[in-house]
């Protein structure tokens, strides 16, 4: 259900990413990139990382849950506040006065978050995985044809806006209903010093884990404005997409599953490397295939005014597995209740990755994206050894488990350069069947190997364990 579910929030994603590069101008999109990319930073303190703690607790009483959840809401209302003021630095920073009515909007969501943070992390807790999909996809099918219907009647860059607005006060409102539970009133005896300090931990770890994410963003908006961040936001974000539809439902279902049976240490590594197998499988071939097919894709996608991005674009897919790698460090430590190591780490990384943005910063948004890119691959083996430490994981475990699909997306990423300059296709449906095909070739001759077929028999053992799991809850 949960595949299900993120299959259809892609489509509806999709057609949202499609109708409105076409109605809308990259300087639209740059204008809210800029005020997103430093509100981005104040979600990690919306929820505190208290969601996080009360997923991963063992026994949590009502009482307690009552207060995160009150802990949750002023904080919501508190960073309501903070953002409305920081209205008129934004303006001045960026030198962009439509940035003020923006940032008070946008500052909403802060609000609407804490409301929601609690019942969102009880139905995670309860492996409740339809009631989520149910709820994600109508929040979907509320909020996309309504920024397409403002962007049509000429509401500009207020389309951007509302959508995640109505998505996260459609998901709010939905939530509750499933989660059929009423807060109580915040209570001192509620015992709930341990879960803040855990929470705080990871609260800390995901502002710098965003930092990371939005410094690009928010360098190229400063030195280069509001077009050329557009086509930089615009290439990342659709890059993106794929990446969240993959780590979005895999999050859901790792961080309970792996707090379940972190007690058993081999048992936990092995969870996480078919996880992390099942990820490579699924993601390898796609971004092999749009790191190939960049251009086609930008340009059918977006549109050719967008046309700018497509080398972003292609730059930013070398990166990309490197992403759902990164996302699969943070599952572990947070479901090990380890969230100083987490902390840590991305106080030791963060420096790293943001001086690689600046370093690219004068030669453009190619510049920005490539500086990144080549970071995040060179520092990866060494953040793995930093987190496996003290469990079963090895960088050697891992490369096994991920030889396979890396290899296989190596060899379809040169036969569909080499399918695709051969035949030299000059218009775009073409040149994207091409690069499929190629693609489509290596993976099916790969079925013959024996290796690839265990692999397939190993992932079923880990969808069935996950069942058994949920049904132990």
């Amino acid at each position: 259900m949960t595949l299900t579910s993120q299959g259809a929030q892609f489509i509806i994603s999709s057609i949202s990413t499609v109708v409105l590069a076409r109605l809308l101008t990259p300087a639209d999109f740059g204008l809210v990139a800029m005020v997103t990319a430093i509100t981005g930073l104040g979600q990690a303190f919306a929820d505190l990382g208290l969601s996080e703690a009360t997923i991963q607790r063992e026994e949590i009483s009502h009482k307690q849950v009552s207060t995160l959840f009150w802990i949750n809401v002023a904080i919501g209302a508190t960073l309501v506040l903070l953002t409305a003021s920081l209205a008129p630095v934004l303006a001045w920073f960026y030198r962009e006065p439509r940035l003020k009515d923006i940032t008070f909007l946008v500052s909403i969501t802060f609000l609407i978050g804490g409301l929601r943070v609690q019942h969102d992390a009880l139905l995670r807790r309860q492996m409740r995985y339809s009631s989520l999909a149910i709820r994600d996809v109508a929040s979907y099918v509320v909020g996309v044809p309504l920024a397409i219907i403002m962007a049509w009647k000429g509401a500009g860059y207020w389309a951007i806006v509302a959508l995640p607005l109505t998505v996260n006060t459609t998901g709010m409102v939905l939530s509750w209903l499933m989660a059929g539970w009423i807060p109580g009133p915040p209570r001192r005896d509620a015992k709930v010093g341990s879960l803040i300090a855990f929470g705080g931990h990871v609260a800390g770890s995901y502002l710098i884990y965003n930092i990371n994410q939005t410094a690009d963003s928010v360098l190229v908006g400063w030195y280069w404005g509001a077009g050329p961040l557009g086509l930089y936001s615009k290439a990342y974000n659709l890059l993106m997409l794929p990446v969240r539809q993959l780590g979005a439902p895999a999050r859901s279902v790792a961080v309970p599953a792996f707090s379940r049976v972190q007690g058993d240490a081999e048992r936990f590594a092995r969870y996480y490397l078919r996880a992390v197998n099942l990820i490579m499988w699924i993601s390898t071939p796609i971004f092999g295939f749009l790191f190939v097919a960049a251009q086609p894709v930008i340009i059918l996608v977006l549109g050719n005014k967008w046309r700018e991005a497509a080398p972003v674009f292609q730059i930013l897919a070398i990166a990309a597995l490197g992403q759902q790698l990164r996302e699969s460090t943070v599952w572990l430590l947070v479901s090990r209740g380890d969230s100083k190591r987490l902390l840590k780490l991305l106080l030791i990384i963060s420096p790293i990755i943001v001086s690689s943005y600046v370093i690219g910063l004068p030669f453009g948004i190619k510049g920005v994206a490539l500086a990144g890119s080549i970071t995040l691959v060179g520092i990866f083996p060494w953040m793995l050894k930093f987190v496996f430490r003290g469990t079963h994981l090895t960088l050697r475990r891992v490369g096994h488990a991920i030889r396979c699909p890396i290899s296989l997306c190596l060899a379809g990423v040169i036969f569909a350069e080499l399918a695709l300059h051969l035949i030299a296709p000059q218009r775009i449906v073409p040149q994207l069947l091409v690069v499929a095909l190629g693609f489509a070739a290596v993976y099916s001759f790969s079925l013959l190997m024996p290796p690839v077929r265990e692999e397939i028999k190993s992932l079923r053992g880990l969808l069935g364990e996950l069942r058994l799991s949920k049904q132990t809850v």
